[in-house]
Formats: C-alpha cells, structure tokens, sequence
C-alpha cells in the first residue's frame, strides 16, 4: 500500500517543478527520512499524488538516479541508494568548501571580518529555512 505523497511544490518559484521534487527527496535521503533500501513512489503514482505531469516525475528520478541518490530497476520501481550518503555529504561538503575559498577574498577585500562573515551566513541560512517553511 503506497501512501500519498505530498511536498510543498512553488509554482512560481523559477525553480524547475522537477527540480523541486529531486531536491524534496534528496532532502529527505541526507536527514534520514528516507532509510537506505527504502521503496519511492512509481513515478506515476508520484505524478497523480503531486497533480504533475508523469515527465516532470521522471525527470526528477533521471536527475537523482545521476546523482546517486537512487536506483532503479525495471519494473520493479525506485529507492534510495545503499550506503552513498556518505559519500554525497563528503561531495557536499566539497562544494561547500570551494564555495566558501572563493567567498573569503571577496569578504577580506571589503573588509568583512570573521563575526560579519559568520552573521552573514546565518542570515542566509535564516532566510532560505524561513522560505522553505523551516525551524526557526
């Protein structure tokens, strides 16, 4: 028995609905939510639940599938990958860290010291949960 699925889905966001409904689950994967092994929805019954277009499901699954995030075995459905969160968050962190080499000359160069810096990311970190309907 597949439960209905729900995620908050922006129409007008100018983020891509597919995009929307990879990163839902790719959320869901690096918290935990959804365990290693465990089953995802066909991307028919994802597309009804959601009240989009089988394409748009599918795409989604193409882009976490590419990303390992999930495997997909024909006519037998999608789940999460084994073991490879690990190895995403490792990937994450890495982009992270190029990010933040590339963010610190520009800080430095107009002046930002460390406690603006860091008050700064949490405001950005504040705004994006605050957007997303996030804790507080």
């Amino acid at each position: 028995a597949e439960r209905g699925w729900s995620m908050k889905l922006l129409q007008n966001s100018g983020i891509p609905i597919y995009q929307q409904i990879a990163d839902s689950f790719r959320e869901d994967i690096m918290s935990g939510k959804l365990k290693q092994g465990e089953y995802l929805p066909s991307i028919r019954a994802l597309a009804k639940d959601l009240r989009v277009s089988v394409i748009t499901t599918k795409r989604a699954y193409e882009e976490l599938e590419q990303a390992g995030f999930i495997r997909t075995i024909p006519a037998k459905g999608s789940y999460v990958a084994e073991n490879n969160t690990a190895q995403i968050r490792e990937g994450y962190l890495a982009q992270i860290e190029e990010h933040f080499s590339a963010v610190l000359p520009l800080a430095t160069s107009c002046g930002l010291g460390e406690e603006e810096l860091v008050d700064l990311l949490r405001q950005s970190y504040q705004a994006d949960q605050d957007a997303k309907g996030g804790p507080r």
